[in-house]
């Protein structure tokens, strides 16, 4: 993770958004550097304005995000890119994400069956490495959010 990019993204953000908050967190989407690259240049072109995540990854010293929150979105090299703004966040089951929610994820063909290809997998591959099993009701936490800063 480069912390100077993400400082400095930071602080120029700030420059130009004295009202925003101060605080921010920041990470890169999946699991591979392939991965994080291909998502952020969704955020950036403004195709990707949503994202999921199993509620079971976030722990007691991770808090689940919330309305107003910045984040500060990472390259596969843990570059800063852009920063966003969650104004949304909802907990429903695996089977109940909608066909919108897929689709403003901006991945694939940004099909609801695609979305659940693809999110499945990814599930059970972190599931995996705690010992715990993919079913089609676990939590999942639906983020919404706009690109507020590249």
């Amino acid at each position: 993770m480069s912390k100077d990019s993400i400082i400095q993204m930071w602080e120029d953000f700030q420059k130009i958004n004295h009202h925003s908050s101060k605080s921010y967190d920041a990470w890169a989407f999946g699991d591979s550097k392939e991965m994080a690259d291909e998502l952020a240049e969704l955020v950036l072109a403004g195709i990707k304005t949503a994202t999921a995540a199993n509620y079971s990854s976030y722990q007691e010293d991770d808090p689940l995000p919330y309305v107003g929150l910045h984040n500060i979105i990472l390259d596969g090299d843990g570059k800063a890119v852009a920063i966003v703004e969650t104004t949304s966040v909802e907990i429903i089951p695996f089977n109940e994400v909608s066909e919108e929610h897929a689709y403003l994820e901006g991945e694939g063909d940004r099909s609801l069956k695609y979305w659940r290809d693809v999110h499945e997998d990814f599930f059970k591959r972190e599931l995996k490495e705690v010992n715990k099993e993919f079913h089609n009701n676990i939590p999942v936490v639906c983020e919404r959010f706009k690109l507020v800063y590249k």
